[in-house]
């Protein structure tokens, strides 16, 4: 050989070695990156303060109303039942639970709402929240093996939802279980955290004073301020953190979270927590399960961890609620005890956690053999049937 030729065969060979190196050497972060970090960052604390904003704003709304609409709101929620279904059309119309509790929170704070009223209202968001994820399996509908799983996915969080209200619904009226615990978990928080927060968030509060001045303390426009700077301060914190959080997990969710319940629902707790919304998380699991990607029963427990983690922002709207934080705490903890519970009966034990996910896999099925039914699904359950039960409701 030529040394002319072992020159081209050595370079040759070090050129593999090179590129290799170069691919297994630590990325340096660049200015670039650092400077989304931060955008996403400063984002997020944005968002969680305009939040906050938003909150007490709404409290000062609902105190212009005056003793006329709250008796008038109280009489409407009288009835468990239509409370239930209020709870859940409120929810599927903005698509957010984490709107409707914080709303509903601040209901409570500002003697708006019996803790009595304001429980089934708080379960019946819980059901509506999955309407978001139901309209995005809404999107396999173009191929029939995808639509399937995609239904199937979509409705297991229904499924789970309507079986634990099913149980823990008729509990609460009949024995006050979960009121009576909250309230207790309540009291021994509320002194705590009251002293402190009051400080940290007077300047909020003295902002939203002079926000409903500025609005010339008309309590419809001031509510729905209120609302919107609640609703986008939720989608933005969600959308911030969605961008940073979910790219990092994206390539590595299956082999890391689903092999093992437990991984899988701790996943589900902690990526609600930091995105504020468990329509987002449960939602990104359809396109997974419609792909097959991702097995029903593996996400389930994910499924069912979203759920704890978005009692988190109800926890988060009664501390920010410092004038009646002990009431407004019963209720958010009431939401957390109630998801904890329904946890407890089906994630531990197989043959029970199959319940909800075979009800899901019978409703894939029908909407496989005609995809409208998963259309007509979603629009009577979730807005059909609540209207129809709260007309006849208010006539009965």
């Amino acid at each position: 050989m030529s040394e002319e030729q072992g020159n081209r065969k050595g370079k040759k060979g070090e050129m593999p070695s090179f590129t290799t190196g170069a691919e297994q050497a630590p990325e340096m972060p660049s200015s670039e990156n650092k400077g989304t970090q931060w955008t996403h960052i400063l984002g997020g604390i944005f968002s969680l303060m305009i939040f906050m904003l938003g909150i007490h704003t709404m409290s000062g709304s609902f105190q212009l109303f005056g003793k006329d609409w709250i008796n008038n709101l109280i009489q409407l929620t009288s009835n468990p039942f239509i409370s239930l279904f209020v709870g859940l059309l409120a929810t599927a119309l903005v698509q957010s639970s984490s709107t409707t509790t914080s709303v509903i929170v601040t209901l409570v704070a500002t003697n708006g709402l019996s803790i009595e009223s304001a429980i089934p209202l708080i379960m019946g968001a819980n059901i509506g929240t999955a309407v978001t994820s139901t309209i995005v399996a809404l999107g396999h509908i173009g191929n029939k093996e995808e639509f399937q799983k995609a239904v199937a996915g979509a409705s297991v969080h229904d499924m789970f939802n309507i079986l634990t209200t099913l149980v823990l619904f008729i509990l609460e009226l009949t024995t006050g279980f979960f009121s009576s615990m909250a309230a207790s978990l309540a009291e021994v928080i509320s002194p705590l955290e009251g002293g402190k927060t009051g400080s940290l968030f007077y300047p909020l509060k003295l902002a939203s004073e002079y926000l409903i001045q500025f609005l010339g303390s008309n309590p419809v426009i001031c509510l729905l301020v209120a609302l919107a700077m609640l609703f986008l301060s939720i989608r933005g914190l969600t959308w911030m953190l969605r961008t940073f959080v979910i790219g990092q997990l994206k390539k590595n969710l299956n082999k890391y979270v689903f092999e093992r319940p437990l991984n899988s629902f701790l996943t589900g707790i902690g990526l609600t927590l930091i995105l504020q919304s468990s329509s987002v998380t449960t939602s990104l699991m359809v396109p997974l399960i419609a792909t097959g990607r991702v097995r029903l029963k593996h996400a389930f427990p994910f499924i069912m961890g979203a759920n704890i983690g978005t009692t988190s922002t109800a926890i988060l709207a009664a501390l920010f609620n410092l004038e009646n934080s002990e009431i407004a705490l019963t209720v958010a903890f009431v939401h957390l005890f109630f998801n904890l519970l329904g946890v407890l009966i089906f994630l531990p034990f197989k043959r029970i956690r199959m319940i909800p996910i075979k009800m899901a896999q019978s409703l894939g099925n029908l909407a496989k053999t005609n995809r409208v039914y998963g259309v007509i699904y979603v629009m009577l359950f979730f807005f059909g049937l609540p209207v129809a039960l709260i007309f006849i409701g208010t006539f009965v």
